[in-house]
């Protein structure tokens, strides 16, 4: 009778636990057709420019299925929706909560791309606070570093000679601030950095004449001249240069061209990955 009412119950737990398993792959599956349905409707709010919406959608698709592999594209399609609305904060937010949930999901090398973006897309010249442009080109460093053949690393490399221009106008907006209250020290730290720092840049043919003009008003004319050779050997039909010939040549004029910088910009599209 023992051995009877064993097997009985045997049957029993292995009954209710292929009933278990069930109801749990029924409510895991009618879980993926929600999640789907809803990502799918943030895409579409997201065609007709609702991206306010469409974020919520994305974050909905993802609490509703956080296994699969759709929940770390809605988190990331979350925060392009608040990028595009210039919610930067909170796309900055979900982007970290990204990384830490999602640490091995392929499409990592787009999230630090769009990490770098939302903080670049922040920066307002060089008066500014410099600190989100300081981020961006940490994340921009990273993208090249760790995912170098891709389309987010070229334009990583692009995005960083841009920032560079940006970090070298505030070091030679300062230094010019030091020439005025002639804290001639501090001044020529900041144009010597722009030489060493951001030597790609086109501020540094300002910095060099502004090495000229300092150590010439010290009375330090041989590192002066030294600074001037410089200037004239990399840029003698420069304005800068010009201006520098000044300094040694008092009747010297001339008349000085206007010279135009074109910066372009090079606009992602993302929505095709996911």
């Amino acid at each position: 009778m023992k051995i009877i009412l064993f097997f009985i119950s045997l049957l029993l737990i292995l009954s209710c636990s292929n009933e278990v398993k069930k109801v749990s792959l029924i409510k895991e599956t009618n879980q993926k057709v929600e999640m789907i349905s809803a990502y799918e409707k943030g895409m579409s709010l997201m065609e007709v420019g609702d991206y306010f919406a469409a974020s919520k959608k994305f974050l909905e698709a993802e609490i509703l299925f956080p296994q699969s592999d759709w929940a770390p594209k809605s988190v990331l399609m979350a925060s392009y929706s608040y990028y595009m609305q210039d919610y930067y904060s909170l796309a900055i937010q979900n982007l970290k909560r990204y990384f830490q949930t999602y640490p091995k999901d392929t499409n990592k090398a787009y999230g630090h791309y769009l990490l770098a973006m939302c903080y670049y897309e922040t920066i307002e010249g060089e008066k500014k606070d410099l600190a989100p442009l300081l981020l961006s080109k940490e994340e921009l460093k990273f993208i090249i570093e760790n995912f170098p053949n891709t389309d987010y690393a070229y334009d990583a490399r692009f995005k960083i000679d841009l920032i560079n221009d940006i970090l070298a106008a505030k070091e030679v907006y300062i230094g010019r601030h030091y020439i005025k209250k002639e804290k001639w020290i501090p001044a020529l730290n900041r144009f010597k950095n722009v030489l060493e720092e951001y030597e790609t840049t086109v501020h540094v043919e300002e910095a060099i004449h502004r090495l000229v003009e300092i150590y010439y008003k010290l009375g330090m004319e041989e590192e002066s001249l030294k600074y001037a050779s410089l200037l004239g050997y990399n840029y003698n039909s420069g304005t800068w240069y010009k201006e520098t010939y000044k300094i040694f040549n008092k009747k010297y004029e001339v008349e000085i061209p206007k010279n135009k910088k074109e910066n372009s910009k090079i606009l992602s599209k993302i929505k095709s990955l996911f």
